[in-house]
């Protein structure tokens, strides 16, 4: 071949070799190919993967030391190329060195803490929840880390979203249960519903704070805003948005906000939501188990207005504006005052203005005679 040639045939020829090359690619790592198994893990299985592998604790607990590799394919972790010695970095060779363990619970406390190797902000918010404050106090059964997302099976937390619930439930079996039966975990669980608040969306996740304090209950009404003060979720359900405004500029929510702006994170007894509509067993206004149904409303209001009388809830619109259609006497008795009050200001005004003007002119009267 001549240089001449060559040349003319080059591109042709860098051509046909990046297709050799790409197709070379895609016979070596198909579409649909899996990545190569780990190796430290399939050697780790050779031994764990035995369902009858198990020791006994000094505590005299059975601890099974079986690792299905089920569990390892719908780990977060083994899927991300994270393997068995990345948590257990004190076991690098085999035979292993003795354990020291006493129980099941000294084990998983002292395993747990590797998770901040990699998660060390989520850690460390850990470090100042409720929780943590348990366990400084002495509940060993506090929960950490490897309690709520499990050990070899870590999964997504919330796929499924009921899943969080499920796993509150393991120490907060009474409150999951009545939140089951509330108009959010009914629409959760039977609708699967992911518009509703499951715990983690009230309490917080790794900072969970303590619910009975001051502080937690007075900013109760902006935590229950976050969704019933949103327009377009609050539309697609037919409910109303304007609730905490109108919760605002009402007695409670006035004097509620007024307390906390000069005390601060002070218990204060104006109503805030909770007060009314319950804590984790709210149900529909209509539902005749709810606290502010028609025919327990009265009761509610007498947990803080004892002598209140059987037309006291007439006054209550149930957080909605005043309307014609649902309160025409309220309506009307609102529009009065509303055109009422500003009569008054301004004739007022023009009153004092006047006495000011007459003073004046006296006074000039006066000068000049």
């Amino acid at each position: 071949m001549t240089t001449r040639n060559f040349y003319r045939q080059a591109p042709w020829l860098v051509f046909a070799g990046v297709i050799v090359l790409l197709a070379s690619f895609i016979v070596t790592f198909p579409a649909n190919a899996k990545p190569p198994a780990q190796e430290t893990e399939k050697y780790c299985l050779s031994c764990h993967g035995d369902s009858t592998l198990s020791m006994t604790l000094p505590s005299g607990e059975k601890l099974s030391l079986y690792v299905s590799q089920d569990q390892l394919d719908h780990s977060v972790h083994s899927s991300k190329g994270i393997e068995c010695e990345a948590c257990h970095n004190n076991i690098s060779e085999y035979p292993h060195p003795k354990q020291e363990y006493n129980s099941k619970r000294e084990l998983s406390l002292n395993y747990y803490q590797t998770c901040e190797k990699c998660h060390s902000a989520n850690y460390q918010k850990t470090l100042d929840s409720m929780h943590a404050q348990a366990a400084s106090d002495g509940n060993a059964n506090a929960p950490v880390c490897t309690d709520c997302h499990g050990h070899h099976d870590t999964s997504k937390p919330d796929e499924p979203r009921t899943l969080v619930s499920e796993t509150c439930s393991k120490c907060h079996t009474e409150i999951v249960d009545a939140y089951k039966q509330s108009v959010h975990g009914a629409a959760l669980i039977e609708e699967d519903n992911h518009d509703v608040p499951v715990c983690t969306d009230c309490h917080g996740v790794h900072n969970i704070q303590d619910p009975r304090t001051a502080q937690f209950r007075m900013e109760s009404p902006e935590l229950c805003a976050q969704c019933h003060a949103d327009k377009e979720l609050m539309d697609k359900y037919g409910l109303s948005s304007d609730v905490y405004s109108i919760y605002k500029r009402s007695w409670h929510g006035v004097d509620i906000s007024v307390y906390k702006a000069r005390w601060g994170a002070v218990w204060h007894d104006s109503a805030v939501c909770t007060d009314c509509h319950g804590v984790h067993d709210m149900r529909k206004s209509d539902d005749p188990a709810s606290k502010v149904s028609p025919a327990n409303l009265l009761s509610t209001c007498q947990k803080c207005h004892p002598t209140a009388g059987p037309n006291w809830t007439d006054a209550w619109t149930g957080h909605n504006e005043v309307s014609l259609e649902r309160t025409p006497f309220l309506f009307y008795v609102d529009k009065f005052y509303t055109s009422f009050t500003p009569f008054i200001l301004w004739a007022c005004i023009i009153y004092v203005l006047l006495q000011i003007l007459h003073s004046v002119v006296d006074r000039v009267r006066s000068t000049l005679s």
